[in-house]
């Protein structure tokens, strides 16, 4: 008998999942602002920041109030990232910031740390939210998942 169903590609361990969605949750403490992690195999597009915009959209993250969300897009076996912020994060840090955060990212995937390098992607956008987006107990609410959204 075969399988109907195929069996999803595990990325990381159970710690290591923890690690990145307690990051997220951590992040989203602070401000106003939303974070998402999207993991696949591959990048269907010759530039990972044309395939984080797709995303970006297609979940939704457009629809912040403060258009105050960004996602940190991974392509493991294509060995592609990127970071995509919506139009209030990115005109209140610009494209240097968001280097900045790739870079460091970087560098942790070249010492095979991946989930530590998108765990601390993660908190270095949620500082920068909070920074220009602080939390306010009585009106900010979870507006997007915090769980990681896994493609094939």
């Amino acid at each position: 008998m075969f399988n109907l169903f195929k069996r999803k590609h595990k990325f990381f361990t159970d710690d290591e999942n923890h690690l990145i969605v307690k990051a997220i949750r951590h992040a989203e403490e602070q401000t106003s602002g939303e974070v998402r992690v999207y993991v696949e195999s591959k990048c269907r597009f010759m530039d990972a920041i044309d395939r984080a915009a797709e995303l970006f959209y297609k979940l939704k993250m457009d629809k912040t109030e403060q258009r105050n969300a960004a996602i940190v897009y991974v392509a493991v076996k294509d060995r592609q990232l990127a970071v995509f912020g919506d139009e209030g994060i990115h005109q209140k840090v610009g494209d240097a910031y968001w280097n900045e955060v790739v870079a460091e990212m970087l560098s942790h995937f070249n010492k095979d740390n991946y989930a530590q390098g998108i765990a601390e992607c993660v908190i270095r956008i949620g500082s920068a939210l909070k920074q220009h987006f602080p939390y306010n107990k009585d009106t900010d609410k979870n507006e997007l998942p915090d769980e990681i959204v896994f493609g094939r």
